[in-house]
């Protein structure tokens, strides 16, 4: 894979990185491959279209707290809202993707946490 351009400290500050709790999470009703996630990030909900739906159940996810930027223009995702982005892990086997693993800290924090 080819190594994105380097960037400066200040383009990563920018990046309003928050720990969010799922507190529902669902199949998109117009995507194959997308989830609707209801995130608590402490102070308020939001909600944010993730294209992890072929390795991971709704219902597994809720409860588990994620990594969510926090401060992306939301975007309609086919007819949904998305107010953020998770990060998450891909895993290739070749060309193919073989796994996504949504990134989540090792111990529980209070939603809404900052990480940077």
């Amino acid at each position: 894979m080819d190594p994105k351009p380097t960037i400066q400290i200040d383009d990563f500050i920018k990046l309003d990185l928050r720990v969010a709790t799922i507190t529902t999470a669902e199949p998109h009703p117009n995507a194959d491959r997308l989830l609707k996630l209801q995130v608590d990030l402490g102070d308020h909900q939001r909600q944010i279209c993730a294209g992890i739906k072929q390795f991971y159940d709704p219902e597994n996810l809720v409860g588990k707290q994620i990594v969510v930027v926090t401060n992306l223009k939301p975007r309609n995702i086919r007819g949904e809202e998305s107010n953020g982005m998770l990060l998450a892990a891909s895993v290739m086997d070749g060309e193919d993707l073989a796994d996504v693993v949504v990134l989540s800290p090792s111990k529980p924090v209070p939603a809404g946490s900052t990480v940077g």
